[in-house]
């Protein structure tokens, strides 16, 4: 569901889906959950290829970032198209995780 690469410190998990949502939302929480206990704590999730998000999956989403900041870690989110956005920013997550246009813009 995830493909992941590394690049500096951070590993990169880009969605490999359409819909982020309730039937995906354990699994991207199981397979993100695993990164962290393998010590990659810093995770950029990468939406550029998912065009609806649910409730379900921003629980997911809050879920491993509670716990990747307990690990001393940390999660943002790139790419969210237009819709993903004002979402994001209509229930104030922009407050909550890290918002980057592109992936250069996270290294920059």
């Amino acid at each position: 569901m995830i493909e992941t690469f590394t690049h500096s410190n951070y590993t990169v998990a880009k969605l490999q889906i359409k819909e982020a949502n309730l039937d995906v939302a354990e699994q991207f929480k199981t397979e993100i959950l695993q990164l962290i206990d393998k010590g990659q704590n810093l995770i950029i999730v990468s939406f550029e290829n998912v065009a609806y998000v649910d409730s379900s999956f921003l629980g997911a989403l809050v879920s491993v970032l509670k716990y990747a900041m307990s690990k001393n870690g940390d999660i943002a989110v790139v790419q969210l198209n237009k819709d993903i956005n004002n979402l994001f920013n209509l229930i104030r997550m922009n407050k909550v995780f890290k918002i980057y246009n592109t992936l250069p813009d996270v290294f920059a």
